[in-house]
């Protein structure tokens, strides 16, 4: 299998996401369901988007595994924030967890993602052949 992560020249360029994944001979997708900043006991991590962004990416990463696969075949990520937050907090969260794995993303802003206090959710797509 092959990814390729795309920017053409003609668009905007940022280290944090790629413009476009290219997929090549995957034999397995794997979707991982909006995952809020929740911990294994159902409470949120904490009151504010950064610590709650922080674990709805550890929930994503967990996911993952469960699915036999890893951060490097993300090919897609969706991100909801609730309304009136700082996106930028959710970035600088997202770098202390997901790093520079840039991947094909869209951040929404929501009135709500479901959960009393949560103030953001997280989806995910993977691609894997029969190698991962």
């Amino acid at each position: 299998m092959t990814i390729e992560h795309l920017n053409p020249e003609s668009m905007h360029s940022n280290p944090a996401y790629t413009q476009v994944v290219s997929v090549k001979r995957a034999t397995q997708l794997l979707f991982v369901g909006g995952q809020d900043g929740i911990l294994a006991d159902g409470t949120l991590a904490g009151p504010d988007l950064r610590t709650q962004t922080r674990q709805a990416l550890r929930n994503v990463l967990e996911a993952l595994k469960a699915g036999g696969a890893s951060q490097e075949h993300v090919v897609k990520l969706n991100v909801y924030i609730v309304q009136g937050q700082d996106v930028r907090e959710g970035y600088a969260a997202a770098q202390e967890v997901w790093g520079a794995h840039a991947t094909a993303l869209t951040v929404l802003t929501v009135t709500d993602v479901g959960i009393p206090g949560a103030l953001v959710e997280i989806d995910a797509i993977a691609a894997l052949d029969d190698d991962a």
